[in-house]
């Protein structure tokens, strides 16, 4: 696996053997940041189940000010952590190693990522209701094809859903003007 573009370009990440994490192919990664391309530059971002971090690496590879990964495996947060020290970018991230729905109300970022285990359905509903609830910008959940999320979370509004393979990612915003209070 590697970086696709930015300041990391083509960089190798280690993943753990087996498939106790779900990397993200390169094909979706590569559409995500062609659809995040301004959105990125100088913001928080925050890598949900982040798995091998490959995300939030490669939103500070083009340009992200800071990436907080939360994973609650603590040999897949190791591996982040690796994987940082091998780019020289743990100056400019946090690693959190516990469960999302546990850390959610500590984690502050303009821009929020989850993908969870396809199968995790239930980790969808409660993160995206509390991010609804939350100032955040931006939200991308990337899930099966299969998987029909709603529409709104809170003050979250889905305004489009990519589909790519067997994947999609729903990107939710918050409409101009909105609160959270």
């Amino acid at each position: 696996m590697r970086v696709i573009a930015g300041k990391f370009r083509r960089r190798s990440l280690a993943s753990l053997e087996g498939s106790a994490t779900r990397p993200m192919l390169g094909r979706l990664r590569q559409t995500l940041f062609d659809v995040l391309q301004e959105e990125v530059e100088g913001r928080i971002f925050a890598d949900l189940y982040a798995g091998t971090g490959a995300v939030g690496i490669e939103a500070l590879s083009r340009g992200a000010e800071r990436a907080v990964f939360v994973e609650s495996s603590a040999a897949a947060a190791d591996l982040i952590h690796r994987n940082l020290r091998a780019l020289g970018a743990q100056g400019q991230a946090q690693v959190r190693v516990a469960r999302v729905e546990e850390i959610l109300a500590e984690v502050t970022a303009d821009i929020y990522f989850l993908g969870p285990p396809y199968e995790a359905v239930r980790e969808y509903q409660r993160t995206l209701e509390a991010l609804g609830q939350r100032p955040s910008e931006l939200v991308v959940a990337q899930h099966a094809r299969t998987l029909e999320l709603q529409a709104d979370y809170g003050s979250l509004s889905r305004e489009r859903v990519i589909r790519v393979g067997r994947s999609c990612l729903s990107l939710f915003h918050r409409p101009d003007g909105s609160s959270s209070d």
